[in-house]
């Protein structure tokens, strides 16, 4: 066969391959995307119908709206004590029963399917994600070197650290049932709410901070914050899921790297490990050669990239229905008692 003729059918092949990857690459972050923005605006919803149940509540309105019990998604430190009651006791916690709920599908997710919940499902990390892209339009993202990388990688293990000391190894069980009978915690979800609409200069200008320094530097609070993302990439480090990487036909072009929404260096490895993968899977579909980053399991080495995303939406609404058929989601505190408490907290 004539040169030139197989000089041109490698040509046509190589821009098959790019075509490709290139439609992988905006099917997977596409997908990503309406995923995360379908659970981020799911919880604008429920929190507008909290917001209505909380007039009602409060007595500012005659409407009754049903509470949605989603809202206790936002409640970390009430389904933190709330999981402890559940190990010491056996009882699940029926004041917050979707919160402990929420909090056990995703610590289940990490262990299982990398930090799949904050890739995946988490509202904070859509919004992270759209700074992000947000910012490399505008060309002002830029990585931090590693000497100041590092040291604030450890901060939201601090604070995670700080949290389980003070709600796991220094509450006894007296203290747990305590906070959970309490009506501080009954209307923690009112708490939560009144954070977000009424917040104080302090907490706004945090916020402020928060959200502008994330069009500047990637996932600024996912990646040095979050004691919750921390606490599910510890959890991740036994996940069997991992993403491989063949170093003999890596053509070290990086692309991975700067896809990263956690700024691995996956160039450097040959099995994803480290706690910061949020199994977004982004890396092996922007990856221009075949099968040099995969995703495989211990029994299998390569499985397809999209098993992870169905996994991990599975296993998290499996807990939600199970949670609902057993009676485990709805709170059995009644609308009444909530809203005497209402009253008498924001002393109305």
């Amino acid at each position: 066969m004539p040169r030139d003729v197989v000089v041109k059918k490698q040509i046509m092949s190589n821009f098959k391959n790019l075509l490709s990857d290139l439609r992988q690459d905006r099917q997977t972050g596409t997908l990503r995307t309406v995923v995360q923005a379908g659970f981020f605006f799911f919880c604008l919803w429920a929190g507008y119908r909290f917001y209505l149940f909380f007039l009602w509540g409060s007595g500012r309105s005659d409407l009754f709206v049903a509470r949605p019990p989603s809202v206790e998604g936002f409640l970390p430190i009430s389904a933190l004590v709330g999981l402890k009651r559940l190990l010491l006791t056996g009882q699940w916690d029926m004041v917050h029963p979707a919160g402990l709920t929420i909090l056990l599908a995703a610590l289940a997710i990490g262990l299982f399917f990398r930090k799949g919940f904050c890739g995946w499902i988490c509202p904070v990390g859509f919004a992270s994600n759209l700074a992000e892209k947000t910012g490399k339009k505008l060309k002002c993202l830029f990585r931090l070197p590693a000497w100041i990388d590092l040291p604030l990688l450890s901060l939201k293990y601090l604070l995670l650290s700080f949290f389980v000391y003070m709600l796991v190894i220094n509450m006894p069980l007296p203290q747990v049932e305590m906070f959970h009978r309490a009506p501080f915690n009954k209307g923690a979800d009112a708490k939560m709410l009144m954070f977000f609409l009424s917040p104080s200069g302090l907490t706004g200008g945090i916020t402020l901070f928060l959200v502008l320094i994330s069009f500047f530097i990637r996932n600024f609070w996912c990646r040095y914050l979050c004691p919750y993302g921390g606490l599910l990439g510890i959890l991740a480090l036994a996940s069997p899921m991992q993403v491989k990487r063949d170093a003999e036909t890596c053509i070290d072009c990086k692309k991975c790297e700067k896809s990263c929404p956690a700024s691995i260096m996956i160039t450097r490895r040959e099995t994803v490990r480290t706690a910061e993968c949020i199994g977004c899977t982004e890396c092996i579909s922007v990856c221009p050669v075949t099968e040099c980053l995969t995703l495989g399991v211990p029994f299998k080495k390569k499985i397809p990239a999209l098993t992870l995303p169905l996994l991990v939406l599975g296993l998290f609404f499996l807990c939600w229905l199970v949670a609902l058929t057993t009676g485990h989601w709805q709170t059995e505190v009644p609308p009444e008692t909530m809203r005497l408490i209402y009253s008498k907290m924001f002393q109305l």
